[in-house]
């Protein structure tokens, strides 16, 4: 093959996945780990990569404690219910405690937060959101970062993790490609903090023909995460937990905003408020510790995802569908009219021009809403990924290993999608867990439990080729083509 072999060694803390989870990572390392030699891996660009690539209008997790708003152990009970149980209690409240401020650091480095006039505090879509001007979001973490690590390697695609020989179920560093020039890279690392992205895309997108690829989700978010852990043999928890989403037709507008900030509110096809009739049945089915519409509305207890998406989809299989967002009432008021808009041009743009192309005004008619197809992913609304070690002073002996966010594997550490049984992290609990791996991490090195570390020229050469397998696959049989479009050589004729 005559692609490039390119080797970075002497690594101590490498990087893979730059999102929000990876930034953090690099840049509490380098607080840690001054003399450290850090390196970041990213399959994009880490300008604009992730799942906060184009922008959000809001950070959805944020404590207010400073605020006398809410505590960590608020955050914890808040996801338990919206999860119906399936929740790390510990891993959720050690990432509570420290994400405000992460979020006073992001306001340090310019990312423009929104202030509430009269009380001074961070102005609240909800009682967990606080709203931004985000449409820069990324870059700004993404300079703290780079001004951190020792060397940003973008365009580099990690494929596999490399384990050492001397010493079982302990990591070694990483393998991948650029996916520009086609190099083979090798890192050689002491302790490897995976902040790569959940998996969108596994089932078939509701957008079809010309809008086939308009996903809600990141559409580069290939599941990369938990193909590079579960290969090195990580043990993982919840990988059958998905995400489905109420959003908004064709377009997947998120709709946070429109409930939670605008006071929009949902209506069947006949006009008719349609979630509470489902309640009782309902709640007779789960039990009121997770429903209890009555206490929900008094003490901001979340209704569980799950069960609204059932009353929504229950309620168009029964024959009274279309569900709408009605929103005519909202926009009379310009200042909300201008809100809903600038919702999305500073993270949607595609809904905004959706609605603009096919003239689709919120103000004179109310858009309809449909339910997305399923995610897998960590650090959004569902606890998918690796199982991980807690923090050692509120986890139970069985959740602690000795080094926060550590997975079952020594030495490979995890943060955001990645890590399993912390939903409701969002972008700024992302970036926390990347800063407590990295902490975790830089004590791994510190302890002497990454020395010794061997990895053999041939295990490398035998990665190598089973990465290129396709390119060699390819070349061999592209001439065997019959019918115009069938080879019987591939896995799909096409």
């Amino acid at each position: 093959m005559a692609y490039k072999t390119i080797i970075e060694d002497n690594i101590d803390v490498l990087v893979a996945g730059a999102g929000l989870g990876g930034t953090g990572a690099a840049f509490e390392a380098r607080f840690w780990g001054q003399d450290k030699k850090i390196v970041i891996a990213e399959k994009a660009n880490i300008d604009r990569s992730g799942a906060v690539a184009q922008g959000l209008y809001a950070i959805n997790c944020y404590m207010g404690t400073r605020f006398g708003e809410n505590n960590p152990e608020d955050h914890v009970q808040y996801a338990r219910i919206d999860l119906m149980g399936m929740v790390r209690e510990d891993l959720l409240f050690d990432m509570a405690r420290h994400v405000d401020s992460t979020v006073h650091q992001f306001e340090e480095w310019g990312l423009p937060l929104m202030k509430d006039p009269e009380k001074g505090s961070y102005m609240r879509e909800g009682r967990w959101q606080i709203m931004i001007h985000g449409e820069s979001y990324k870059p700004i973490v993404a300079e703290a970062a780079k001004k951190s690590a020792d060397k940003v390697y973008n365009r580099v695609c990690i494929t596999h993790l490399l384990t050492d020989e001397a010493k079982e179920n302990r990591i070694a560093g990483a393998v991948g490609f650029n996916v520009r020039t086609g190099d083979y890279h090798v890192f050689k690392s002491k302790t490897v903090i995976c902040g790569a992205g959940g998996a969108s895309n596994i089932f078939k997108p509701n957008s079809t023909g010309e809008g086939a690829g308009r996903v809600w989700y990141a559409p580069w978010s290939s599941g990369s995460a938990y193909g590079l852990m579960i290969n090195a043999g990580a043990k993982m928890t919840q990988m059958e937990n998905r995400i489905v989403l109420a959003r908004f037709k064709d377009g997947y507008g998120p709709v946070g905003a429109y409930f939670l900030h605008l006071k929009t509110y949902t209506q069947n096809g006949l006009g008719e408020e349609f979630e509470s009739t489902w309640w009782p049945g309902l709640q007779e089915m789960v039990g009121k510790e997770y429903l209890d519409p009555e206490l929900a509305h008094k003490t901001h207890r979340p209704i569980p995802t799950c069960l609204r998406n059932h009353a929504m989809i229950s309620e168009v299989n029964a024959g009274r569908g279309p569900i709408h967002m009605v929103t005519m009432e909202a926009f009379q008021d310009p200042h909300l009219e201008e809100v809903g808009w600038e919702n999305f041009l500073g993270m949607t743009v595609g809904q905004a021009v959706l609605w603009a192309a096919t003239d689709v005004d919120p103000k004179n008619e109310n858009p309809e809403l449909t339910t997305s197809e399923p995610y897998v992913m960590g650090s959004h609304a569902t606890g998918s990924g690796a199982w991980c070690s807690g923090p050692g002073d509120i986890s139970p002996p069985e959740y602690f290993w000795g080094y926060n966010r550590m997975m079952t594997i020594e030495g490979l550490f995890g943060a955001g999608d990645a890590v399993g049984g912390t939903p409701h992290a969002f972008s700024s609990g992302s970036f926390t867990e990347g800063r407590l791996a990295a902490k975790a991490a830089c004590r791994y090195i510190d302890d002497g439990k990454a020395e010794g570390i061997v990895v053999s020229d041939k295990r490398i050469d035998e990665l190598k080729e089973e990465i290129y397998k396709p390119m060699e696959h390819y070349k061999i049989y592209r001439n065997e083509v019959v019918a115009g479009d069938v080879n019987p050589n591939y896995i799909n004729p096409r």
